[in-house]
């Protein structure tokens, strides 16, 4: 694979199953997953599969309700293994806070008893793709108390349906509304899974709010045609196209251009 900040920088990555302890997918949409799980039977894995509430309007390329692919992966791995993601929260004069807790509270209703925990975290403007999109996005600038407020109504409803909430990367203490500072690449949880004690620290490499442990990141900026305007890693339409034309499964590197 390349690496994403040097096009010229490539690393082969060994994915043999005593290299791996395990294998963390995140997800919008893995359908085409669903028949092929059974190639990962030497792996442990789970997913962070995201399912928002919002349109074509901020993701136009989606297909939408997830919820039923999130139901079958659940079914057959197991709740524990797939954790779902309600982020990034973003508010604009469609999508208000009122709007996020009916959205929310129906989302969690209909995962209930097929996951066991939440992830939330708000929009990062900071982020190239979101200062493009900014006027198409039409953000509302809000105050960390607001958000606070919102997240502790989100916290509430994901206790009622038994939910473990937790926060990804975000910089306010929202311990005090029952919200936990995620791992997304959780120690914890894959000592748990695996059944044998990881003792790994901190990424010492990622933000000081973040609470994954070391691991080795398989992906490429640009290469995903969902065209969501709040996305991090696809920011040039362009370069998406060329990318998603030269993808060759049956070639050595992740994609080649």
């Amino acid at each position: 694979m390349r690496n994403p900040m040097n096009f010229h920088q490539v690393r082969r990555v060994d994915l043999s199953p005593d290299a791996v302890d395990a294998i963390v997918f995140w997800t919008k949409n893995p359908s085409a997953m669903i028949r092929r799980l059974d190639e990962l039977r030497d792996y442990m894995y789970y997913f962070q599969f995201t399912i928002t509430p919002y349109g074509a309007d901020i993701e136009p390329n989606l297909p939408p309700d997830m919820v039923s692919v999130f139901r079958d992966i659940s079914y057959k791995i197991g709740q524990d293994r797939i954790i779902w993601r309600y982020d990034p929260i973003l508010l604009n004069a469609k999508y208000t806070a009122d709007y996020h807790i009916r959205a929310f509270h129906d989302i969690a209703g209909r995962l209930h008893g097929y996951t066991q925990r939440v992830i939330i975290s708000f929009i990062d403007i900071n982020y190239k793709n979101v200062k493009n999109n900014f006027k198409m996005l039409g953000l509302i600038d809000t105050s960390e108390e607001a958000r606070k407020k919102l997240a502790c109504e989100l916290s509430s409803i994901a206790r009622n349906f038994g939910l473990s909430i937790y926060a990804c990367a975000e910089k306010s203490d929202l311990q005090d509304c029952g919200i936990q500072r995620a791992a997304c690449i959780d120690g914890v949880l894959l000592s748990k899974l695996l059944a044998r004690d990881l003792s790994v620290k901190k990424d010492k490499n990622q933000r000081a709010e973040c609470g994954c442990m070391p691991s080795v990141d398989i992906g490429m900026y640009n290469s995903c045609a969902n065209g969501c305007l709040y996305c991090y890693a696809n920011y040039n339409k362009s370069t998406i196209a060329r990318n998603v034309a030269a993808h060759n499964p049956q070639s050595t590197m992740l994609i080649d251009s």
